[in-house]
Order: structure tokens, then C-alpha cells, then sequence
């Protein structure tokens, strides 16, 4: 029964997706995804499988380019907030994907919160 760290994650982005799928009332999905080097953010729109807004690391703008700390999540989380505003989003689901909600992810969910998102 012993489980390696990639089924592990596999099982966990699963459950994480059905409960959202089953709890998503025409909400949006901020879809979050964690590299050794970046960290990258979508806002998605499941009905109509379109990114309404997107922000990344690896943007030269947020001045983050290459780095994968708790500062950068936090910019990214910004970005995507002040993003969201500009496309009229207020409220949407966050999955966090199979990553634990610790660290760089509860980073960016907090500076996206600040930033005005509800979720």
C-alpha cells in the first residue's frame, strides 16, 4: 500500500478537482501550478474552456523572473487579483491542484485574497 510522492499528488489533485467540480456554481477556477523554478496562476473559465486571465513568475514585468519563493507567490497572487479585477471577476474557486496548502500556495491565496478575490 505504500504510495510514492507522485500517486500520492495525483490522488490529491483528484480529490481536490471533483469536490470543486461538484461545489463550482458558475464560478471561475484559479488553477495554481508549482515548478522547482517558477509558480504560475490561470483564472479559467470550465463552461466555456477559456483562460479569462493568467500570471506567472516567469513574467518580466513582476521582476520575479527565475525565482520560487514566498515573495514571488505573493506577486503572482497580486497580479492575478488586480487581473481578475480588469475582467470583472470577483468570486471564483481556488485549486490549489495536489500541492498542500502551505508555503508558496498559502502565499499567493492570501495575496490574492488581499488583492480583492473571494474565494
Amino acid at each position: 500500500m505504500a504510495l510514492n510522492k507522485r500517486e500520492l499528488f495525483l490522488k490529491r489533485r483528484l480529490r481536490v478537482r471533483n469536490k470543486i467540480k461538484s461545489m463550482s456554481a458558475g464560478r471561475l477556477r484559479l488553477s495554481v501550478h508549482r515548478s522547482s523554478k517558477n509558480i504560475s496562476v490561470q483564472l479559467i473559465d470550465d463552461v466555456k474552456g477559456v483562460t479569462v486571465a493568467a500570471a506567472s513568475s516567469m513574467e518580466k514585468d513582476l521582476g520575479v523572473v527565475g525565482k520560487n519563493n514566498v515573495e514571488a507567490a505573493a506577486k503572482v497572487g497580486a497580479a492575478i487579483a488586480e487581473r481578475a479585477k480588469k475582467a470583472g471577476v470577483e468570486e471564483c474557486y481556488f485549486d490549489r491542484g495536489g500541492f498542500l496548502f502551505h508555503g508558496k500556495i498559502k502565499a499567493l491565496a492570501e495575496a490574492a485574497r488581499e488583492g480583492g478575490l473571494k474565494f
